[in-house]
């Protein structure tokens, strides 16, 4: 089996263009691997790249739930595996790309995910809406401690979805990169920008995407639930313009905290990979077609 070609970082890195030129040089397709972009109709917020500028190239796992569906590292797991299967028995290579490297792991890697309780699930639920997310991440903490260290204490899915999974299992799932054994044989190659030049490009993305209209995204998803999807709500950008249209912040708040957050964001992308041993790391400023042809020559 052909290993698929992956491509990580962090946002704003500059993934999607080399994606594009490594795809079309080795005739493959792409696999999306940002978490965000499976939902229909966030496409400006999460610098979607437009139908018209994909060059001709098929990409997969994008515009696949509705922004009241939860994303899952399972579901993706299940939908987005088969695809580079068959791309592989076809004798054709995927590119992986994106910045969500639970899923990717998920994707490439033999992480296996307990079936959900969906009654217990609701319970847990009930329990954090009546308690509030401290309540629930200090459950966890008596519950598996080591666990609880690898889980933001404002995620509440995640706190929950532990929960749920030390309940049925008596364990704790994987919060974690771990080595596991490789499902989905892989080349990974990851960019790197020094955060001087990172952070200004993360601005620039943000002062573009309100220029795109990404207020009237926000306000026509609002319309079809965004406000109750459990992850979409959540994405950076839409979190804060929700909270505008609600009244709780200015628009120049909203814009000025989807910069600080995406900078927050993108210091924890950068945590997670530097994790990985498997990646081999790139200047995102030099990286180019070449270099990424000769790693793919070297390693398969």
């Amino acid at each position: 089996m052909l290993p698929a070609i992956v491509i990580v970082g962090t946002t704003a890195v500059g993934k999607t263009d080399l994606s594009l030129e490594v795809a079309k040089a080795f005739n493959a397709e792409i696999i999306n691997a940002d978490s965000m972009q499976l939902y229909k109709g966030m496409d400006i917020g999460t610098a979607k790249l437009p139908v018209d500028q994909r060059q001709g190239i098929t990409h997969h796992m994008l515009d696949v739930l509705d922004v009241t569906t939860t994303a899952s590292v399972s579901d993706y797991q299940k939908s987005a595996r088969p695809i580079i299967q068959s791309l592989a028995a076809q004798g054709k290579r995927s590119v992986v790309v994106g910045g969500s490297g639970l899923f990717i792991q998920g994707l490439l890697e033999d992480m296996q995910f307990p079936e959900v309780d969906h009654a217990l699930r609701d319970e847990l639920q009930r329990q954090a809406d009546e308690l509030g997310a401290a309540a629930m991440y200090q459950k966890l903490v008596e519950a598996d401690p080591a666990a609880a260290a690898n889980v933001a204490p404002e995620n509440t899915r995640r706190v929950i979805r532990a929960l749920e999974v030390i309940e049925l299992t008596g364990s704790a799932p994987i919060t974690e990169l771990k080595e596991l054994p490789e499902v989905i044989p892989s080349i990974r190659i990851g960019l790197r920008r020094d955060r001087s030049e990172l952070d200004p490009r993360i601005e620039k993305r943000v002062e573009l995407m309100w220029a795109q209209g990404f207020v009237e995204e926000v306000e026509q998803l609002e319309k079809v639930g965004l406000r109750d999807g459990v992850t979409a709500r959540k994405a950076l950008g839409y979190a804060q313009i929700l909270d505008y249209l609600a009244g709780e912040l200015t628009l120049a708040q909203a814009k000025e905290q989807t910069i600080f957050a995406t900078r927050r964001y993108a210091r924890r992308q950068d945590s997670w990979f530097n994790r990985d041993a498997k990646i081999h790391w790139l200047d995102a400023s030099t990286a180019d077609l070449s270099t990424v042809t000769q790693l793919v020559n070297k390693n398969g």
